[in-house]
């Protein structure tokens, strides 16, 4: 299971400090939503450059626009990007096509997705659906019996990826449902050896 870490709600210097302390351990880095809005896709380079190689998702939650906007993320070099799962289906599918295009990956946040929703938009392969609770409704309650239930309700889809207070004592038991990322944020972001704390929770996603 791959892991993911969210960097949000920080400055462009400290966003780089905490990115050279995960990569190469961390399978995908995210730039969080709060840094695209705040300094914009154009500004991140230098995290991308941080990074070193490890893949970068770039959390911008595409709603509308989508061929511009997916374009422009992954030519800044962005490996991953977000699309809202309520999008249309028309933004949906030029996200999509512009992922395949540039070899990179769409993630489908399905935050407030309802089982009729997921339903219609669950045929993008390549696509990775993001089971997401909201930082403002707190923690994912049971995020194993959540990718359980998901799994046997939409078998089609085969890429899956979770997020929303996942725990380190949670990881064994997601890599075992067969998830594919795992979104990790400030349980690593913000512990006092951000290195530590990153390899401890890579280390038990097996």
């Amino acid at each position: 299971m791959k892991l993911q870490v969210a960097i949000d709600r920080v400055d462009i210097p400290r966003a780089v400090e905490i990115i050279r302390q995960v990569a190469g351990t961390a399978d995908v880095i995210e730039v969080g939503t709060s840094l695209t809005k705040e300094f914009g896709v154009r500004a991140l380079g230098p995290l991308i450059e941080a990074a070193d190689g490890t893949a970068v998702l770039g959390d911008i939650k595409t709603c509308d626009e989508g061929k511009y906007e997916f374009d422009l993320g992954f030519d800044c070099g962005f490996a991953y990007l977000t699309v809202m799962g309520s999008s249309s289906l028309g933004t949906l599918e030029v996200c999509y096509a512009s992922a395949e295009t540039h070899d990179g990956v769409m993630m489908i946040d399905l935050l407030e997705c309802d089982e009729d929703r997921i339903e219609k938009i669950s045929g993008f392969e390549n696509a990775v659906y993001c089971l997401h609770t909201s930082i403002d409704s707190g923690a994912t309650a049971d995020p194993v019996g959540q990718v359980r239930a998901f799994k046997a309700k939409y078998p089609q889809i085969r890429r899956i990826a979770i997020a929303g207070g996942i725990k380190k004592d949670q990881l064994a038991g997601l890599a075992a449902e067969g998830v594919e990322i795992t979104i990790m944020g400030s349980a690593i972001t913000k512990a006092d050896d951000i290195a530590a704390a990153c390899a401890e929770c890579k280390g038990l996603c097996g």
